[in-house]
């Protein structure tokens, strides 16, 4: 394997390695495949609730941006590599890869006699295609063009400069062998592959039915470890096992994503036994904590509120760290959210590489509990800055927040309460739909007239400190929506400095100097308070302990293969 794919399995095994102890301790599901005695075939069908939305917002690899989609699709669709329970790149499609000394020349080989769920023969210009379809203008992908852009001239295809990558940057000596061609060396490549946009689709089907082929999977369309055999939108999906998936077989005879509008009915539905897991509010989580069924699994998932620079008064980075340090995260913790996740002030969460223990806040200390008379002093300053002398004369502000949790709700309001204390200011909170809030979210880069104020989350797509960097604030990423850096702020070129010293950190050959880089540019984003992070979230699930084998990874997701060791056992 080459040298890079070597340092990033090296550097999450030590980094993660606080992450895997976590796991173990806290406990990652019933892993337990052997003591239990299996229940019959009848009785092989597992209910999981997809909590917070009232359908998919796609099923379409090649345009999902979040993580609800992202599980359904997960589940039908693979691509040439995935990661694992401990988020290691493994080989999925491909067998095996090589990569050329410079970098730039990626040579991946399949496993031979893939096929699709319907029995379609994969092949190399099946991934070719993939690839280039996710990139073309047509498709309109807010992911693709950024999980695929170290590919050769996915720019220019994205432009529409060029009609495709196949045979210019993607090439397909023979049926088992795709060739990628990267514009530039990157270390992150492989993690990057392992975004769903990448995922192999089947042309066949989507020549047959057009944009509406993802209605159609019960006829094909993936190559993973299940296929569709119903949707029904608004309602749920069934997944059966594929019978001609490459890897280990499932043993599960039905999976059902059933659709619940908020987290507390979905945990009500496990309550009466109508589904096999769910996420435990936070007021429940006392009552639950010493149960066997409960788990506490560590995320890489930082919950945060964004300020769009390009609106006032957001555009004074004295007023941004006015309400963050407003703020006091430890109580937003603990009466809110019952000490589940773990205030914070980082951009890159615990357990990933590149994590800086050493990391401080706008107030210049390791402190989460907010900094109330240095906070007030930066508030007087960003009145000045614009050209006011009281909060009075701020112009209103809204916080927007995804509906379906109460907690988040809970927090919000806490927020506000906070801010009206401290800073004497009044701020309004709308809720609204999750999907409604993604659209929003893509319309406010490079947007004046976009979202003010929000809450949202990130969880790692991969394992590298670029995912949560240069992927959110560099200069013409679709996920850099707070405008850092793209925008008239007094301190608007030390942000694009720190562009400039994330894009050099993209390249660095060295993994030491490589994650040094990230952690001085993130010490500057949060100087600048580039986001306003509030919590590290852990997971607080309950599982029927009858469900053996299942073990989510710190993505909230099972791996492929992983499917296979899960089965309902006699209860």
């Amino acid at each position: 394997m080459s040298t890079q794919q070597r340092v990033s399995r090296a550097g999450l095994v030590a980094l993660l390695s606080l992450l895997v102890i976590l796991l173990g301790a806290c406990g990652g599901g019933n892993s337990n495949t052997t003591s239990a005695r299996k229940a019959p075939p009848s009785q092989q069908v597992f209910i999981e609730p997809e909590r917070g939305i009232q359908d998919l917002s796609t099923f379409d690899p090649a345009l999902t941006f979040d993580v609800p989609s992202e599980t359904a699709i997960q589940m039908v669709f693979t691509g040439l590599v995935s990661l694992d329970k401990n988020l290691v790149v493994r080989p999925q499609l491909a067998s095996s890869w090589t990569v050329s000394p410079n970098g730039l020349t990626w040579t991946f080989h399949l496993k031979p006699n893939l096929k699709f769920s319907d029995g379609t023969p994969l092949t190399s210009m099946d991934v070719a295609y993939s690839l280039d379809r996710a990139l073309q203008p047509a498709q309109r992908s807010s992911t693709a063009p950024t999980y695929l852009g170290l590919i050769k001239d996915a720019d220019r295809l994205v432009k529409g400069q060029i009609r495709t990558i196949i045979g210019d940057s993607v090439l397909t000596p023979d049926p088992e062998t795709v060739v990628i061609l990267a514009r530039q060396k990157a270390t992150y490549f492989l993690n990057a592959l392992t975004y769903p946009c990448s995922y192999v689709v089947e042309k066949k089907l989507i020549d047959k039915y057009g944009s509406k082929w993802t209605d159609h999977l019960q006829e094909g369309g993936g190559a993973g470890p299940f296929k569709v055999k119903e949707y029904t939108h608004n309602k749920r999906i069934v997944f059966v096992p594929n019978p001609n998936y490459y890897g280990p077989k499932p043993q599960l005879q039905q999976v059902i994503f059933p659709f619940y509008r908020d987290t507390d009915t979905a945990y009500k539905a496990y309550q009466a036994g109508q589904v096999d897991f769910a996420i435990v509010p936070s007021q429940q989580v006392a009552r639950v904590r010493n149960q066997p069924e409960f788990h506490l699994i560590p995320q890489l998932w930082i919950r945060y509120y964004g300020m769009n620079y390009l609106v006032k008064p957001f555009d004074s980075i004295n007023m941004r760290r006015a309400f963050a340090l407003a703020l006091n995260k430890d109580e937003l913790a603990h009466a809110i959210w019952k000490d589940v996740p773990i205030p914070t002030n980082h951009i890159i969460p615990l357990g990933m590489p590149g994590y800086n223990p050493n990391l401080r806040g706008p107030d210049n200390t390791v402190s989460t509990r907010g900094n109330a008379q240095l906070a007030r002093q930066y508030f007087q300053k960003g009145l000045q800055d614009e050209g006011l002398t009281s909060a009075s004369q701020l112009p209103p502000i809204t916080i927007t927040y995804p509906s379906g949790n109460q907690d988040q709700a809970n927090e919000i309001a806490a927020a506000i309460q906070m801010w009206q204390n401290v800073l004497g200011v009044t701020v309004r909170s709308e809720a609204i739909d999750f999907n409604k809030m993604l659209d929003e979210l893509s319309n406010t880069a490079g947007n004046p007239h976009g979202l003010q104020m929000w809450a949202i989350g990130w969880v790692a797509d991969y394992p590298d400190p670029q995912d949560w960097t240069t992927l959110q604030f560099d200069a013409g990423s679709p996920y850099n929506q707070v405008n850092y850096g793209q925008n008239n702020s007094s301190d608007h070129l030390q942000q694009q400095a720190t562009q400039k010293l994330l894009e050099v950190a993209d390249t660095l050959p060295d993994s030491n100097a490589r994650l040094q880089a990230y952690q001085n540019a993130e010490q500057q984003l949060v100087d600048d308070v580039a986001w306003l992070p509030i919590t590290q979230v852990r997971d607080a699930y309950v599982l029927r302990p009858y469900v053996q084998g299942f073990v989510l990874n710190a993505q909230l997701q099972v791996p492929p293969d992983d499917w296979s060791q899960v089965y309902i056992s006699v209860h």
